[in-house]
């Protein structure tokens, strides 16, 4: 994650918020021309930028006061600071190392909260009317069936998807997007290139993959947690057959 720096831009906006906390406008901002917006355009983007920063310092327990950055500001463009220019470099290099330290923290108990609860339903799951359990461990059950052909690893499949995490938030979807994905059944993660084997055309299935089969331990940052059982509900579409490899001699 990047932290808030003093650069020039950031200043920029340190300026307007310290000037609105310490000032009531006397009039209302006039934005007429294009330079005009231009400048608030900045300073709102900075803002927003900074929001996100310090909303996420605070989540891991690192709480800045407001009034001392816009008192740094001050003091620094009047060439007083209290820090020299050296010492700021290195504060704030502490801060991101800090920072990143308690995120790794928090992932690694995320994660292991995701792996209790991801052995936990599978369990119960497993015990579902309908769900069968190949040998990996995958889960799944029929949702529509069908008698058409199924996939090899080696070839290229249309499919529509949603994928939810066990809370069934969705994380994923082919259907929100408006339209089916393609890809070779061997490029995607194991617990698809195996289960989208068992789908004949025209078939939709639910699958419950174990981490393991899907991210494992690192998940996919910044959207799956590590050690995260998924959820997918797949309709296999359209087979693309992988091309024979050419005879020698031919």
């Amino acid at each position: 994650m990047r932290f808030f720096k003093p650069t020039l831009v950031a200043i920029a906006l340190v300026t307007v918020m310290g000037c609105q906390e310490k000032a009531p406008v006397e009039k209302e901002l006039v934005l007429d021309t294009d330079v005009q917006k231009q400048a608030y355009s900045l300073g709102a983007s900075i803002g927003m930028y900074m929001e996100r920063n310090l909303e996420e310092q605070a989540k891991m327990g690192i709480v800045l006061d407001q009034e001392i950055i816009f008192q740094g500001y001050k003091d620094s463009l009047a060439g007083k600071s209290q820090i020299e220019r050296e010492d700021i470099q290195a504060i704030l290099m502490s801060l991101d190392q800090q920072m990143k330290a308690k995120q790794a923290e928090a992932a690694a108990a995320e994660s292991e909260a995701s792996k209790a609860e991801g052995v936990a339903f599978l369990a119960e799951n497993a015990k579902k009317e309908g769900v069968m359990v190949t040998e990996s461990g995958i889960q799944y059950s029929v949702i529509t069936a069908a008698e058409g052909e199924k996939p090899t690893a080696e070839d290229t499949v249309k499919v529509h998807y949603k994928g939810t995490f066990l809370n069934g938030e969705t994380f994923d979807s082919s259907y929100d997007r408006g339209e089916p994905a393609v890809f070779p059944l061997n490029r995607v993660i194991p617990g698809w290139t195996e289960g989208v084997q068992l789908m004949p055309v025209g078939s939709k299935y639910k699958f419950t993959i174990p981490s393991e089969l899907a991210y494992g331990e690192a998940g996919s940052p910044p959207r799956i947690p590590g050690n995260s059982v998924l959820e997918f509900e797949i309709e296999l579409l359209d087979i693309q057959k992988a091309e024979a490899p050419a005879q020698v001699g031919e």
